[in-house]
């Protein structure tokens, strides 16, 4: 066992997890599979302890090889139709890794858009980040403009609200506000704050308006604005502050409410 004495400066201490996702190796999750499966080691000692903490000193490697100290970089894509966002596809359908620059193909996206939708995807090499972002438990808001086939009116949108089951006990919830009618159909904002495979559209199904494009403007704090589709931009690292800042209320409010 490694033994380590005690510091009274207890904020040189972070959680291995942490320094691990850090690194963009991977996120904090897949970090902790990482240390109990006995690849982990500091200062060549395999460490399986789940919570275990380290100092800048420690030496940690994974799979024998050093964490590399990576450049964190954040971005915002605005993803186009007719593209899945996995780097690969099994059945042979086009990713946004077919058509993105190279500078940023080594970044992965903060979950997904389906393949007929577009907007905005937040991309990283901050496994960490993503992790925050993705967590069931925090409830981001992610804000979508919704054309919809069909004249929807209050009624429907307070079913949206009520939730609605899209599979098998797993009931889906949704903000919508009518902006405008095109014609005969109905252009929505739509804020979720859950994850759920084609939520939107399996929603809108259901009660009879299925849809016809589907674009993500916002995602926590960072919105489109600003670019055009197929288009990239880095995030500013005031904005991720300001996003971590807007996470860790979220944080406080859902203890809260526990």
């Amino acid at each position: 066992m490694f033994n380590r004495k005690n510091s009274n400066q207890k904020n040189t201490h972070t959680r291995l997890n942490k320094i691990i996702a850090a690194s963009g190796l991977c996120s904090r999750r897949k970090a902790d599979e990482l240390i109990e499966s006995g690849v982990v080691k500091v200062n060549g000692v395999v460490i399986k302890e789940l919570g275990y903490s380290v100092t800048p000193k420690d030496k940690v490697t994974v799979n024998n090889q050093p964490l590399k100290k990576q450049n964190l970089i954040y971005i915002k894509y605005y993803k186009p139709a007719g593209y899945i966002t996995t780097m690969s596809d099994e059945k042979g359908r086009k990713t946004i890794y077919d058509i993105l620059p190279d500078e940023i193909k080594n970044l992965k996206p903060v979950g997904r858009l389906d393949k007929d939708s577009t907007g905005l995807l937040i991309m990283t090499n901050d496994g960490d980040f993503i992790n925050k972002m993705t967590h069931p438990s925090v409830k981001i808001p992610k804000v979508y403009r919704v054309c919809a086939e069909g004249k929807m009116n209050n009624q429907h949108l307070l079913k949206l609200a009520k939730g609605i089951e899209i599979e098998p006990g797993k009931i889906a919830y949704a903000d919508a506000m009518i902006l405008e009618y095109d014609g005969k159909n109905t252009v929505l904002q739509i804020v979720l704050y859950q994850g759920m495979n084609r939520q939107i559209r399996k929603m809108l199904d259901n009660i009879g308006f299925p849809v016809i494009s589907l674009k993500r403007i916002s995602h926590g704090t960072i919105n489109i604005q600003g670019l055009k589709k197929g288009q990239f931009k880095y995030i500013k690292p005031r904005e991720i502050n300001d996003l971590l800042k807007h996470i860790a209320k979220l944080e406080n409010q859902a203890k809260n409410k526990n």
